[in-house]
């Protein structure tokens, strides 16, 4: 199905779009003929992410912003326009987390997560769904929650994340029936273990705990992204329309093995943790 004009005409903005997954989706959603529009702090990975896709003969512009300000979000949409014209599409998967014993979790450390996925998703959705709203504008909402979210297990250690994305999972869910009279739909992935840039270091105590992680696994490896990628541009073509308010799963049945994908690091020893804070405390100070 993954036709060169399966997403031709369309404007898509993906919100954390330079690394990761976003990245991954960015250029598939371009492969198969999207104008895609990428929002983050940083402009580096931005500009790579772009440069890439436009090197492919793809259409890829962008903006920083931090999504937790919704003037920021509500000028990034704009640019996107200028740039494209109406955008149609919205890619939420701007995120931040870490591994972290919640009794020595600071309050900035939880606020700037819950800031980031759920008040962040909240601005863009709503900036872009009052638009639709007011032009009478068909649009598409695609949320990046997590397996530990949807599954309704819930996972230890990552307290902030969790609570965040099930914030934005009920919200994907109670938006899909009060938008839905105006052809507005809204949908989620929820992955599970995927090897990304950046993220994958800051959930990874180990590569002794990486590997045990991957025998655990039923499939006995972790996600591709361009696994996620496929799926997210069904999810967000013409081919899944009567899909509105789902939750679509992708983690190869990790969660269905044992609940809370974090949660064997209750047997993680104290030095592994204190070396894991150091290294989230050095990151947090070099930005």
């Amino acid at each position: 199905m993954f036709r060169s004009d399966l997403l031709k005409g369309r404007t898509i903005l993906i919100t954390g779009g330079g690394t990761g997954l976003g990245r991954s989706m960015a250029v598939r959603f371009a492969e198969v003929g999207a104008n895609v529009f990428l929002v983050a702090r940083r402009e580096q990975p931005l500009r790579g992410t772009a440069d890439e896709i436009r090197s492919h003969g793809g259409s890829a512009g962008f903006a920083t912003a931090d999504v937790r300000d919704f003037d920021a979000v509500e000028r990034a949409v704009d640019t996107a326009e200028v740039q494209f014209g109406p955008v149609d599409t919205l890619v939420n998967n701007a995120a931040g987390n870490f591994i972290a014993r919640t009794e020595r979790l600071s309050l900035n450390g939880f606020n700037a997560v819950v800031g980031i996925v759920l008040n962040g998703t909240f601005h863009c959705t709503l900036s872009l769904g009052r638009r639709w709203i007011a032009r009478k504008q068909p649009g598409t909402v695609l949320n990046i929650v997590a397996s530990y979210a949807a599954t309704g297990s819930g996972s230890g250690f990552v307290v902030p994340s969790a609570c965040a994305k099930a914030g934005v999972l009920a919200m994907t869910r109670s938006l899909a029936i009060e938008w839905a009279r105006h052809r507005i739909r809204l949908n989620a992935i929820a992955p599970g273990s995927f090897q990304t840039e950046g993220a994958w270091s800051r959930l990874m105590p180990s590569k002794e705990w990486e590997g045990h992680m991957v025998a655990r696994h039923p499939m006995g490896r972790f996600g591709r992204p361009e696994e996620l990628a496929d799926l997210a541009a069904y999810l967000v073509s013409k081919e899944s329309e009567y899909i509105n308010g789902e939750c679509v799963v992708i983690d190869g049945g990790q969660w269905l093995r044992g609940a809370g994908q974090f949660n064997d690091l209750i047997d993680l020893p104290e030095d592994r943790w204190l070396a894991l804070e150091a290294m989230r405390k050095s990151q947090s100070s070099t930005g």
